[in-house]
C-alpha cells in the first residue's frame, strides 16, 4: 500500500480543485496513482476537468519571427523574470531565432552546436551571454514552419512573450484571420486541430469516465449511453480549436470563421514560458538572511 503524503495530496488539489479530505481518499481509494485519483474524483463528479496543471515554472520569453515563406517559434529560459525584461536578453532572443530561421537545424542539440555569423557556436554565444547577463540561459525549444505564397502564418504573442503562437492556414492569404485564429489559441489552449487528431485510445478514457460519471449520478443505464454522446461533445469542443466558440464571436465556432476565409487550419504551435518545468521555490526573505549571516 502505497504511503499517501501531504505532497500528493496538494498536487492532487491544485489539479482538481476538490478539497483535501476528498483528495486524500481518492488517492488512498487508487493506491497513489495520480492520474487514477484524478478520474476517480472525475467520475464521482467532483472534478470538473481532467486538465494538469503543469506549474508555470522557469522563467525567460517566447517569440515567433517571420521572414516570407518562413517562420519559427521559440522559448528561450533564464532564472528571473528581470532578466526577460532586459534588453541583453532580448537581443539574444532575436539574433538566436534569426539563426534558426536561416540555418533550420533539426532539433535543440543540432542547434547548439551550429556556428552562427559571429563565428561562435550557439551554446557558445548563449554562454558569452550568460557572463554578461549572471543567469544561466537555456534554449529550450523551437519549431520552424514553412508555407508558400498561397498560405498564411498567423503570428501572434500575447502578454509580451509569456506565450506565443504560430499558426497556418493553407489556401488563403488573410493575415488577419491567420493571427485572429493564433489570438484565439493563446487564449484557450486547445491541445488539437480537429477531432480526428485525438486518438482512440484518448476518446475511449475519456467515455469511460462520463459513463462511471453518469451512472454514480444514479442515471438510468439505458439514457448514460446517450448522455455520454452528448458529453462526449462537450470534450472535443474543450480540445479540438476548430470546435470552439470563437473568442473573437461567440456566436461563431472557429472552424466556420476559418472556411468563411476560403483556407484551412493545418498547423499551429503554442508556447507558454516555463510550461511543464519545475520551479525552485524559494524564501527570498529567507535567502537574503541566509547571505547576510554567511550561510
Amino acid at each position: 500500500m502505497a504511503k499517501i503524503t501531504a505532497a500528493m495530496v496538494k498536487e492532487l488539489r491544485e489539479k482538481t480543485g476538490v478539497g483535501m479530505m476528498d483528495c486524500k481518499k481518492a488517492l488512498t481509494e487508487v493506491d497513489g496513482d495520480m492520474d487514477a485519483a484524478v478520474d476517480f474524483l472525475r467520475e464521482k463528479g467532483l472534478a470538473s476537468a481532467a486538465k494538469k496543471a503543469d506549474r508555470i515554472a522557469a522563467e525567460g520569453t517566447t517569440s515567433v519571427l517571420v521572414n516570407g515563406n518562413e517562420a519559427v517559434i521559440l522559448e528561450i529560459n533564464a532564472e528571473t523574470d528581470f532578466v526577460a525584461k532586459n534588453e541583453a536578453f532580448q537581443t539574444l532572443v532575436q539574433e538566436i531565432a534569426e539563426h534558426l530561421l536561416a540555418n533550420k537545424p533539426a532539433d535543440v542539440e543540432a542547434a547548439e552546436a551550429s556556428t552562427m555569423s559571429n563565428g561562435a557556436t550557439v551554446a557558445d554565444h548563449i554562454s558569452s551571454a550568460v557572463a554578461k547577463i549572471g543567469e544561466k540561459i537555456t534554449l529550450r525549444r523551437f519549431e520552424i514552419m514553412t508555407k508558400t505564397d498561397a498560405d498564411a502564418f498567423g503570428p501572434y504573442l500575447h502578454m509580451g512573450g509569456r506565450i506565443s503562437v504560430l499558426t497556418l492556414l493553407e489556401g488563403s492569404t488573410d493575415e488577419t484571420a491567420a493571427k485572429d485564429v493564433a489570438m484565439h489559441i493563446a487564449a484557450m489552449n486547445p491541445k488539437y486541430i480537429s477531432r480526428d487528431e485525438v486518438s482512440a485510445e484518448e476518446v475511449e478514457h475519456e467515455r469511460k469516465v462520463l459513463t462511471e460519471q453518469a451512472l454514480n449520478e444514479g442515471k438510468p443505464e439505458n439514457i448514460v449511453a446517450k448522455m455520454v454522446e452528448g458529453r462526449l461533445g462537450k470534450f472535443f469542443e474543450e480540445i479540438c480549436v476548430l470546435e470552439q466558440p470563437f473568442v473573437k464571436d461567440g456566436d461563431q465556432k472557429v472552424g466556420k470563421f476559418v472556411e468563411a476565409t476560403g483556407g484551412k487550419l493545418v498547423k499551429f504551435v503554442r508556447y507558454e514560458v516555463g510550461e511543464g518545468l519545475e520551479k525552485r521555490e524559494e524564501n527570498f526573505a529567507d535567502e537574503v538572511m541566509g547571505q547576510v549571516k554567511g550561510n
